[in-house]
């Protein structure tokens, strides 16, 4: 090998820096979650936030108004599409592994350990498989780590900072109410450190709260306007009123959907000196978290603001491991091994194989909704109904999705969900119907006390094979009660 040769390997060596493993696992996600943001069904919620999008409002039935905002924008950019839907949460995502690195330099770590915290988030299963889904987490995640990193940039001398620590927190809390934790996480956190305490005799982490306030402000104002019905639905959760014991079942999902190698060192953590502060922050939401699990089930995703904190924790961990030994094999491996498989899992998801392979396919629920949609318009057409409803909210949300359905498409139980419907998307009650539903959630006893007409239509599958879904068709007439305002 020639002298030059050699030379030209050093100074490409010296090019690629960790910072540059960072900015391409980051651009290397997130071209794989526009592409399968592209190629995927919307999901069920993911539908039901698109019609949200529709009419933009300051509060929701169900959340916060800022993942509808998002997909606004999203369908501004790029038409209404699933690519348009997904595009803000999929840069979101990509945007949070870079804030998460810098939010450990910030920390104290060393530059190595803090790339990593950037990559592992990027290597953890929720973010991996779900990093573009448009939920309420996406902007959720993204908002409570730029936040923090306001705080630590102002923990640092700069108070001006605690401003937009505030904004963000603001904009965690409109993305969904677990944002509200990010400041007894911050206050636990200032109450622990030296420094910490002295910023708390200054009046800047008190006028960040005043800033949160303000920016979470219309959310309040919209729930008060709508009998607080977001409010009455996600602070209900809070009261016990049964024992439920699903802690087990919340550990063991967080422990995979963490990414079991970086989980190891997650728990390694709690006695390292140097994950103390990211611990302090997610303490009061995880206590919350783990609390809940006594009496009701904490769905995966969550914990997911907690993760940039997570994995910072972990990296801090993991700087100490002895070289050689197991903790460091485990430490090289979870990076490719989490976004190995998330990217295959994507691919199939992607492009299904239900059938020749011998399990079942994981894309199935996601699937056969556009043939499905056009079965239903023509017995709607058919049967003469004038508007087609559903005793689930999603239902109605992907029928709309597909556009062909001509006429309104409602869900019949839970009518306080539907304060973004337009006059043109209400159901005529009055009028003929065509109902849609699972067996277990709609039956003609049911519906038999809501309208004096109920004429069972037999089944219409969606998809097929091990991936169809069933469902039943009324045609329902002469309503018996105020559908429209008390629901089914």
């Amino acid at each position: 090998m020639s002298a030059r040769s050699l030379a030209s390997g050093s100074a490409a060596a010296a090019r690629w820096t960790p910072r540059t493993t960072l900015i391409a696992v980051v651009l290397a996600s997130l071209a794989a979650h526009l592409v399968a943001g592209a190629i995927a069904p919307l999901t069920d919620d993911e539908a039901y936030y698109r019609l949200w999008s529709l009419k933009l409002d300051f509060g929701y039935f169900d959340h916060p108004p800022m993942i509808a905002w998002w997909i606004w924008a999203g369908r501004q950019i790029a038409g209404d599409s699933p690519f348009s839907v997904r595009l803000l949460p999929a840069i979101a995502a990509a945007l949070s592994c870079l804030v998460t690195f810098d939010l450990a330099r910030l920390a104290g770590l060393a530059e190595r350990a803090a790339v990593r915290a950037g990559v592992w988030l990027a290597a953890t299963m929720l973010i991996g498989l779900g990093g573009f889904l448009a939920v309420p987490d996406a902007p959720n995640t993204l908002f409570w780590a730029v936040s923090l990193w306001c705080a630590f940039k102002a923990r640092c001398g700069h108070g001006a900072w605690w401003l937009a620590a505030g904004a963000a927190a603001g904009l965690a809390c409109l993305s969904k109410y677990s944002g509200l934790f990010l400041a007894p996480g911050i206050g636990l956190w200032l109450l622990l450190d030296r420094d910490g305490r002295r910023q708390l005799l200054t009046p800047w982490p008190w006028l960040a709260a005043v800033v949160a306030a303000a920016v979470f402000a219309p959310n309040v104002a919209w729930n008060a306007a709508h009998h607080w019905l977001t409010f009455d639905k996600q602070f209900g959760r809070v009261a016990a009123d049964h024992v439920k014991l699903e802690t087990a079942k919340f550990l063991v999902d967080q422990f995979g959907l963490l990414n079991p190698l970086i989980a190891v060192f997650v728990g390694l953590a709690a006695a390292r000196r140097a994950a103390w502060p990211m611990q302090a922050i997610a303490a009061p939401f995880a206590l919350y978290l783990l609390v809940h699990s006594l009496h009701d089930v904490v769905q995966g995703q969550w914990p997911t603001p907690l993760y940039p904190l997570l994995v910072i924790s972990a990296a801090a961990a993991a700087e100490g491991v002895r070289p050689g030994g197991w903790l460091a094999r485990l430490r090289a491996a979870a990076a490719p091994v989490g976004l190995g498989v998330s990217a295959l899992i994507l691919a199939f998801v992607c492009a299904p194989l239900d059938g020749r392979l011998p399990f079942r396919d994981l894309g199935a629920p996601l699937r056969g909704w556009s043939d499905w949609a056009r079965q239903i318009e023509t017995l709607r057409v058919k049967t003469g109904a004038a508007w087609v409803g559903a005793a689930d909210y999603f239902l109605p949300a992907q029928l709309a999705a597909q556009s062909a359905i001509r006429a309104p498409t409602v869900e019949i139980l839970e009518r306080q969900r539907a304060t973004f419907e337009t006059a043109a998307e209400r159901a005529d009650f009055a009028a003929p119907g065509l109902i849609i539903g699972k067996p277990d959630r709609v039956s003609q006893n049911g519906l038999a006390r809501c309208f004096a007409s109920v004429q069972p239509l037999g089944e219409i599958d969606r998809g097929r094979g091990t991936s169809s879904r069933r469902y039943i068709a009324f045609r329902v007439a002469g309503p018996l009660r105020d559908v429209e305002r008390d629901g089914c």
